[in-house]
């Protein structure tokens, strides 16, 4: 089986090709995918903010940020790892918001895993081209911040 093409990402939606669901986040492995709720594993949202230095035109105020801590663990990617992926592709989200510790790289490589930690965007176009080559290739996107 070959690892389906994401056919469209766009803020907060994926499609995955030949499956009729619409994700907001999914996992993607060899013949199949399926909505990815990284809460499952304990990874929460927080709201920071970062006050920065003020400069006398007062255009810089306090910045927000979003963080998802802990991250990707490596139960998360166990689904994906079992389906007998070379390789796993995560997407950490538009902004780069979710966190992978290096312990869940460190599991995927013990397992003889090569893993690919970008960009959303980047991490699709990453897969697909994989995918295309034949590559038995997983992901995990995360399609919002």
């Amino acid at each position: 089986m070959s690892s389906p093409e994401i056919a469209s990402l766009s803020w907060g939606q994926m499609k995955v090709k030949g499956c009729s669901t619409t994700y907001k986040d999914c996992k993607v492995w060899p013949g199949g995918s399926r909505t990815w709720d990284w809460r499952e594993t304990g990874t929460n949202v927080s709201l920071l903010f970062t006050t920065l230095h003020l400069k006398q035109d007062s255009e810089n105020g306090p910045e927000n940020s979003v963080e998802h801590s802990p991250g990707v663990q490596p139960a998360d990617l166990e689904e994906v790892v079992k389906k007998g992926v070379k390789t796993l592709v995560i997407g950490r989200g538009m902004s780069e918001a979710l966190q992978v510790p290096a312990s869940t790289v460190d599991y995927l490589k013990k397992n003889g895993i090569e893993v690919l930690v970008l960009q959303t965007e980047k991490a699709v176009a990453e897969y697909n081209a994989l995918a295309a080559q034949g590559v038995r290739v997983g992901g995990l996107f995360h399609s919002t911040c």
